[in-house]
């Protein structure tokens, strides 16, 4: 295994390709599971070692942390085209989403997608009590099953259990025609599939899966119309407008823009995303795509199965038996929702390729 670069190739602000990002990861680790959890560049690795010698030794402040986040915040407007006063930070999309569910009116209609992860469902479940109501559909019927009552539509960018991509354009377009509010989860495409958030009322992010983030560093847009209607119940001393001002009640003066939807971070998550998410603004992210979905359709034709033309390839297996075989080979994947599930990303290669049809083989 060979050792990755510590730093990046390029500095701050210029473009990355795929070669130079690749070169930032362990090597021959046979992990084919970024659906599941990503893996640190080593930049990553090497800022949180640096972080945590700074904390060790007293010194570390949470104005050093509040800098971060805000670089953090400016990166990630860059990756999905808003500003950054439409970004606010948190540590869980279900928390972010739950914002949306407690401002959908007494006895609303809310649209979801069949076998949707459930971060992005069960918050408006939670909401039946107001006799809100929540209708799911196959991802493919999503955009045509938008209808006049409907006030909220809620999907993932792609799905988790299939590694289905959603026609974005088609849902949001079905939307407005309704006047409906959108709900876009990009967890499973951020950092591998191009992202626009500019098109969507709100969109939730949490960066530990393609963007290579620790868990807890998650993100999430407002548009201008999502600013003015919902209402940010779960505000903290992070939300106000002067951050440092904000630590004593009973006063509030929540931020004017998106940050008044923050959360207080979880610092040392952040200072290990910062170098991943100002990597990825700076990421072809359609070279990305074709490299990662590439991967995925050699393996499908090595498989025999269907092209899927997409990052995460998926087919049946309801006992588990290929997950086993290609678990005791070696190979790191998951099993959801009855099959398994093979993801590819910028650390994948031909190697991983042949290393799941040879552990399927034998």
């Amino acid at each position: 295994m060979t050792a990755p670069a510590r730093t990046l190739p390029a500095p701050t602000g210029a473009p990355l390709s795929v070669a130079d990002l690749a070169g930032q990861f362990a090597r021959g680790t046979g992990y084919l599971a970024a659906c599941t959890m990503g893996l640190p560049l080593a930049a990553t690795l090497e800022a949180q070692q640096r972080d945590q010698e700074a904390w060790w030794t007293g010194r570390r402040s949470p104005v050093d942390y509040g800098a971060i986040v805000e670089e953090s915040r400016a990166a990630w407007a860059r990756s999905v085209g808003v500003p950054t006063s439409a970004v606010a930070i948190g540590s869980q999309t279900s928390v972010m989403v739950s914002v949306v569910a407690a401002a959908v009116p007494d006895g609303a209609d809310v649209l979801c997608v069949d076998g949707d992860f459930s971060s992005m469902v069960f918050p408006f479940v939670a909401q039946a009590h107001r006799g809100v109501t929540v209708r799911s559909v196959p991802l493919a019927e999503l955009a045509e099953s938008v209808g006049e009552r409907t006030a909220v539509v809620a999907w993932s960018a792609v799905q988790s259990a299939t590694g289905e991509v959603a026609d974005h354009a088609a849902v949001v377009a079905a939307a407005a025609r309704h006047g409906s509010l959108t709900v876009c989860d990009l967890t499973q495409a951020a950092g591998v599939l191009p992202v626009d958030a500019a098109t969507v009322d709100v969109t939730v992010c949490h960066a530990y899966k393609w963007l290579c983030s620790p868990r807890g560093a998650a993100l999430a847009t407002f548009s201008a119309r999502a600013l003015a209607e919902l209402r940010p119940v779960q505000a903290g001393w992070y939300a106000g407008e002067s951050v440092w001002s904000s630590c004593y009640g009973p006063e509030m003066h929540l931020a004017s823009d998106a940050r008044a939807f923050d959360v207080s971070p979880a610092w040392q998550a952040w200072a290990g995303a910062l170098p991943a998410l100002d990597a990825f603004s700076r990421l072809d992210v359609a070279e990305a795509w074709t490299h990662a979905s590439g991967l995925g359709d050699e393996l499908c034709r090595r498989l025999g199965i269907a092209e899927q033309g997409q990052a995460i390839v998926t087919w049946p297996d309801a006992e588990a038996r290929d997950v086993a075989a290609m678990t005791a080979a070696g190979l790191t994947v998951s099993g959801r929702a009855g099959r398994a599930r093979v993801a590819f990303h910028l650390w994948n290669d031909g190697d991983d390729v042949e290393a799941v049809v040879r552990a399927l083989r034998t």
